[in-house]
C-alpha cells in the first residue's frame, strides 16, 4: 500500500515539473515564466520528496530529504527575485494584454 501512495506522490510531482516546463515554453515574458517555474518546481519537488520520504528506510533519510527541499525553496525564491530584478533594471516590463 505504501508503494502505491509513494508512486502517486512521485507521479504528481513529475506532472508538476512537466506543467512548469510547459509554462516556461508558452508564457510570454520572463516574469510569467519565472512565476510558472518557481511555483510548479517547488510543489513538484515537494511531492517528490514526500514520495521518497514514504519509501525511505529511516526517519533520518526523510529528514535529510525535507532539509534539501527547504534549501531548494529558499534558493529558488532568491534566484527568481534576482532574475526579476535584473530584468526590471534592463528595462523589461511585464507583459500586458
Amino acid at each position: 500500500m505504501t508503494d502505491a501512495i509513494a508512486s502517486a506522490f512521485l507521479l504528481a510531482g513529475a506532472a508538476f515539473f512537466f506543467f512548469g516546463t510547459v509554462g516556461l515554453l508558452r508564457f510570454p515574458d520572463v516574469f510569467a515564466r519565472l512565476h510558472a517555474l518557481t511555483k510548479a518546481d517547488n510543489v513538484g519537488l515537494g511531492l517528490i520528496v514526500v514520495g521518497l520520504a514514504i519509501e525511505s528506510a529511516s526517519p533520518a533519510v526523510a529528514a535529510k530529504l525535507l532539509l534539501i527541499w527547504l534549501l531548494v525553496l529558499l534558493a529558488s525564491a532568491s534566484v527568481a527575485h534576482l532574475i526579476a530584478r535584473a530584468g526590471l533594471r534592463r528595462g523589461m516590463r511585464p507583459w500586458q494584454k
